[in-house]
């Protein structure tokens, strides 16, 4: 289990990885002026959501769930990380949302209002990471 562990934790930094350098790419998209700029940034986007992102996300919840059900964890703080998490998976298909409207050129957000968007994960990071370590109930 503790390979599980393991590969749970590196999906899970992959993942944040993700988290954190998406809404900044958003921020310089919502920037950008020329079109060139334009279409690397929605390169870039496109290719950090699919390729790593996505994944990452998607080998976190899975490794995460063969922790819980081959440790049989259970707790409060399992129930307010869980909810965490389904908190974060919810930002994820919101960043997918955003992607789409920059692609369509739908965009109405200004770079400071994705400045703060990208506040969000780090809030998360640190309440899953003190639940998960502290179990403080």
């Amino acid at each position: 289990m503790l390979w599980v562990k393991a590969l749970h934790i590196v999906f899970m930094v992959t993942w944040f990885a993700g988290l954190f350098y998406l809404p900044r790419l958003f921020v310089y998209h919502a920037l950008a002026e020329d079109e060139t700029s334009r279409e690397r940034f929605q390169v870039m986007e496109r290719k950090l959501y699919r390729g790593i992102m996505a994944p990452g996300a998607v080998l976190t919840v899975a490794f995460g769930a063969w922790l819980w059900l081959g440790y049989g964890i259970s707790g409060g703080w399992l129930h307010a990380k869980l909810a965490l998490v389904a908190v974060l998976v919810g930002y994820h298909l919101w960043c997918g949302r955003l992607l789409d409207d920059f692609r369509r050129d739908r965009n109405r957000r200004s770079h400071v209002w994705f400045r703060w968007f990208n506040e969000f994960p780090v809030v998360i990071l640190v309440a899953v990471v003190i639940l998960a370590v502290v179990k403080p109930f």
